[in-house]
This record gives structure tokens, sequence and C-alpha cells, in this order.
């Protein structure tokens, strides 16, 4: 450095500073939550691992008011409405066991988990690993305890029908909007007697009145199953295709998704095959040409602001996800809804 006084300045500052000493304000509060003990952190590979640290609250649910918590994680570990691979019964876990995100989003300039009182209460304690039926009736019972004990709460799943049954849940006073990420619409039919699978969670959503049309947007939509979605448009959701996504670019974007859900309350959905498999190999249904992981991250965190009353994400299977790259982007893309839905709670108090 040509500047010796400068040098001198720097060397006097930090010198002798320890790893845990911050001296800018705003970055002091954030180091101190990661140091509580001195120059200590918590060992990120040690322990039993919970969503970015969270606390463990394994009996919330019994409690009434879920333990007066602001915000629940809860994993959804079911696949049996998937109709290609299966194995994202093993998603919660493999999410869980990431570490590599968080607490602070330099974007939004936000720690989440201070601006809200935050568990992670476990996965749903399923009656059966075989019925369909009886495993969507446990989710609706469950998450309708969380929704009204008024806690947000923020799912990891399992396949994508688990939307269903939580958003019968969190619209059962009134129907939600939605910002819905994924490859797929997801408003398909009943097939082969079954109504409770990946392909149609949100047609049923809409026709039992707890999801409005008129404030959906599903964005990255693509592949070979574009004849089965009419029913989005026919509905009045807002479609935007995958190949339109770098057309129109990410603010064109948020700002429809900004005018579609307008004010009312917001569920986000986040289908992990709404990326590229270049970025998420690990799910059942990959579609080429999907989003990046930026452009999804750019998306999510300019739903800041809205009403979130709810979010979720899903279709992650690990054993198709060798580097756990997917594993990875989906922790990160439940960070981004949890810092939505912390901005959530901190407005409204």
């Amino acid at each position: 450095m040509a500047d010796q006084a400068k040098l001198s300045a720097l060397r006097q500052k930090y010198s002798g500073a320890k790893g845990s000493e911050v001296f800018d304000p705003a970055f002091r509060a954030i180091a101190q939550a990661q140091f509580p003990d001195s120059n200590r952190r918590t060992q990120p590979y040690a322990g039993v691992p919970t969503f970015l640290g969270l606390p463990y609250i394994p009996n919330a649910i019994d409690v009434d008011d879920i333990g007066g918590l602001d915000v629940a994680v809860v994993g959804v570990p079911m696949d049996l409405g998937v109709t290609n691979r299966s194995g994202t019964r093993f998603g919660p876990r493999a999410v869980r066991a990431i570490e590599r995100i968080g607490p602070y989003d330099h974007v939004l300039k936000r720690l989440p988990a201070d601006l809200c009182k935050a568990a992670d209460i476990g996965d749903i304690p399923f009656r059966s690993r075989y019925s369909l039926d009886q495993s969507h009736q446990d989710i609706q019972a469950f998450f309708g305890r969380i929704v009204t004990a008024g806690v947000i709460p923020l799912a990891v799943g399992g396949d994508h029908s688990i939307s269903y049954s939580i958003l019968k849940a969190v619209g059962a006073k009134r129907p939600v909007g939605m910002v819905h990420l994924d490859a797929h619409c997801d408003t398909g039919g009943d097939y082969e007697g079954a109504k409770f699978h990946h392909g149609g969670p949100f047609r049923h959503a809409v026709l039992d009145g707890v999801l409005d049309p008129e404030r959906c947007v599903q964005i990255g939509i693509r592949g070979a199953s574009e004849y089965l979605w009419e029913f989005s448009t026919d509905s009045g959701m807002t479609v935007i295709h995958g190949e339109d996504v770098a057309k129109l670019g990410t603010a064109a974007i948020i700002a429809k998704a900004r005018q579609v859900v307008g004010d009312g309350p917001v569920y986000v959905t986040f289908d992990v095959d709404c990326l590229d498999p270049a970025f998420a190999p690990g799910t059942g249904t990959p579609e080429i040409g999907g989003l990046s992981s930026r452009e999804a991250l750019e998306i999510l965190r300019g739903l800041d602001g809205l009403d979130i009353v709810g979010g979720d994400v899903v279709e992650v299977a690990p054993q198709y996800d060798s580097t756990t790259n997917t594993a990875h982007v989906a922790a990160q893309m439940l960070f981004e809804i949890f810092c939505l839905i912390a901005g959530t709670v901190a407005a409204k108090r």
C-alpha cells in the first residue's frame, strides 16, 4: 500500500482484532448473534440439524399457541403423489442438513431470526406411509392447528401435492393469492382415481375456494405438459413461461407478480424444478430451460413487503442430487421465504 498513513491506521484498527470483532454497527449485531461466546462460533457440522439452526421444539403442535411462535418450520416428508421419480420424502432431512445459508440476507439487509420468534417444530407425524388420502388429512389438520394459533407456517416437502392441504388451512377464512415458481402449473385434474397428486393441487385449491386464481402468478412454466394446464388460464391465473423469463427480465416479472397479488394475503410456493436441472438436478420431474438460481433469488427478494401468510419449498429428491446442489439451493430459497415472512411479522407489530 502506497499510503503509509492509511496502512498504519488499518494495522492499528485490525491487527489485534478477533474474527468476531466487527466495527460497523449494523454488522456488529449480526456478528454478536453468531459469536455468542466471544470468538467462538457454533460448529455448523455438529449437533442435530434444524433449518437455519433454529430451536427445535417438536412438541409445539401440542400447545394451543404453538409455543408463542410467529413462524413454524415444518417438514412434510411425503411423496405418495408423484408421477415420475419418487424420493422427495427425504427432502426435509436433506434441506435441514445444509448449513451454508443465512443467517443474514445481505440484499434485504435482514436477520430474520431476530425479527420474529421462529422454531423448527419437526415433521408431520403421518399415520400411514401408504395412504395418500390419510396423509393429506394429516397435513390439513396439522397446518390447521398452526394457522388457528396465528402462526405463519413455512413448510419443506415432500412432493407438491402437499401445498393443496396447506392452502386448505391457510385459506380457510379467506382465499389467498399465490406466487408460484415451478416448471409446471400443477392445475391438472384427477388421474387414475387420485385427487391428491403433485400435478393438480392448485386446481383443487381454487375449486375449494381457498385460492383466488385472479391473484395467482405462475413463473417458469415449460415442458411437454402444457396441454394439461388450461385450468390456469381459464380460471384467470397469470402464467409466465420459462422461455419468457430472460426476455422479460426479473424486474418486469417482479412488477407483474406484485400487480397480480396486490395487497392481500399471499402464499409463496417454490418447486425446485422451476430451476434448470443444471442448478437443481435432484428432483422428480426435471425440465430443461429453467430459471437460474440467481433469477429465482431476485424474484423472491422482489416480493418483499407483500403480506406473506405462508410458504413452502418442495420436490427435493436427494438421491438424484450427487453434489447436494439441489438441497443447497432449496435451503437458500426457504431462507429467502423466511426473510419475507419475518418482514411481514415485523411490519404488523
